[in-house]
């Protein structure tokens, strides 16, 4: 993670895992074998991967085929850095173009330094930073804000990803409601408001499956499944003070020469580290 001159070595780790839900697999009851999934073509039956490729539809029915290679070419060099850009306030950016959160967290010793000065930056200004970068291919917007004693990564949606609300309301009449009405409603509120606590709610749905799974398995041999990736490396910080330094005058220069508002990031280019990521 990069901000200026100054680079922070960082792992990634998610934040959220889908695995917390009770996930049920396809079983043939005669046999007790899992049910696998072919890849079949119509009137040929079963077909091999190597003859697979990739089709658009552009009108009904006409496809335009690429092949694999072809999309594999087009992925885009995985530098990990996250050059943070922008700032902006907490609450700015509406909570719909957020997508996945990560865990940020200094990669070695060295890097601690520098990722507490950017942490508590980020927190006494009350801003988060925006930037893009490479994951597994694919570049993504994220926004980087203080999380507890840490940092947090939510990747960000671009904005042809999401829709435009208006026609969806258009229907919602924009005339005030009867004020005794409000005053009850707000007063509702106000005796419901309490502070956030995630315990208190529980997938009721999950837990009576979770409960049903328990019973059945006193008499059925459960099944195991096993998987999971860990994350490794390492990483060097530059000379903190003298790097934030020379970032603060090359971000001076160029907003002498613009007009407007919006913070300047000198896109001078520094010691690129490298960034982690765990799934």
């Amino acid at each position: 993670m990069r901000l200026a001159l100054v680079s922070v070595p960082v792992k990634l780790y998610a934040a959220t895992q889908t695995g917390a839900r009770v996930a049920l697999h396809q079983v043939h009851e005669p046999s007790g074998k899992r049910v696998r999934y072919q890849k079949v073509a119509p009137g040929i039956g079963p077909v091999d991967t190597e003859e697979i490729v990739k089709g658009y539809e552009i009108e009904k029915g006409q496809y335009v085929l690429i092949d694999p290679e072809e999309i594999e070419d087009l992925k885009i060099e995985a530098k990990k850095t996250l050059d943070l850009v922008q700032f902006v306030s907490h609450g700015e950016i509406d909570p719909i173009w957020f997508e996945r959160p990560y865990y940020v967290v200094p990669d070695g010793d060295l890097a601690e330094e520098a990722y507490r000065v950017l942490r508590d930056a980020l927190r006494s200004t009350n801003r988060m930073g925006i930037g893009q970068f490479v994951m597994r291919g694919r570049e993504y917007v994220a926004a980087v804000k203080p999380c507890g004693s840490g940092l947090l990564l939510e990747t960000m949606r671009f904005a042809d990803e999401v829709r435009n609300a208006a026609p969806f309301f258009s229907t919602v009449e924009d005339e005030e409601p009867d004020e005794e009405l409000l005053d009850l409603a707000k007063e509702l509120i106000e005796r419901k408001s309490a502070p956030f606590e995630p315990d208190r709610f529980e997938d009721q749905y999950a837990k009576a499956l979770r409960e049903l799974i328990d019973a059945r398995a006193k008499r059925r041999k459960p099944v195991q499944i096993g998987e999971e990736e860990q994350p490794s490396g390492g990483a060097q910080v530059v000379n903190l003070v003298d790097a934030l330094k020379r970032s603060v005058k090359s971000a001076e220069r160029p907003s002498r020469q613009r007009s407007g508002s919006g913070g300047g990031s000198g896109k001078k280019s520094g010691t690129a580290q490298k960034k982690k990521e765990s799934s």
